[in-house]
């Protein structure tokens, strides 16, 4: 049980992304659930992809001052780690010794270095641990944010 979530940009994403609406319903009630009980943990390389995200990559995109007004929102609502010169080094190291792409080893290396056990995120092997951090799909069927929290 956890009592602190790390939270990657692809569910922030598909909060927004009305091309992908089962998704979409999943991403909102989650971010939700999450924003409701204080567990939901941001970095500001995810509110960076974020915005260049749903502002370019997304089928119906956001305007900047919508995607700011959203960014804003978490910013006070949410926990926001933000990366550091030892946030950078470890991401480094997690290229190095366990294959990470470099963007995905900076979000492992921000929810690690800032003891948060749980990744939400579909970027990476569902119920994977890589040095005490988890790694959990929160789109499959049998995901239950339940089983995961204190």
């Amino acid at each position: 049980m956890t009592e602190r979530i790390f939270v990657d940009t692809n569910v922030l994403v598909y909060a927004y992304d009305r091309s992908e609406r089962a998704k979409q319903a999943r991403a909102f009630s989650l971010l939700d659930q999450l924003a409701g009980r204080s567990l939901g943990v941001l970095s500001t390389q995810v509110l960076s992809e974020f915005f260049v995200t749903v502002t370019r990559k997304i089928p119906a995109p956001l305007t900047i001052l919508q995607a700011e007004a959203r960014i804003r929102n978490y910013l006070l609502s949410w926990s926001v780690v933000d990366l550091s010169s030892l946030i950078v080094l470890e991401a480094v190291r997690g290229v190095r010794e366990h294959a990470f792409g470099y963007w995905d080893a900076l979000i492992w290396s921000a929810a690690r270095l800032n003891q948060i056990p749980l990744i939400l995120s579909e970027d990476f092997s569902d119920g994977t641990v890589v040095e005490g951090v988890r790694f959990i799909d929160p789109f499959t069927a049998t995901f239950n944010l339940e089983d995961w929290t204190a």
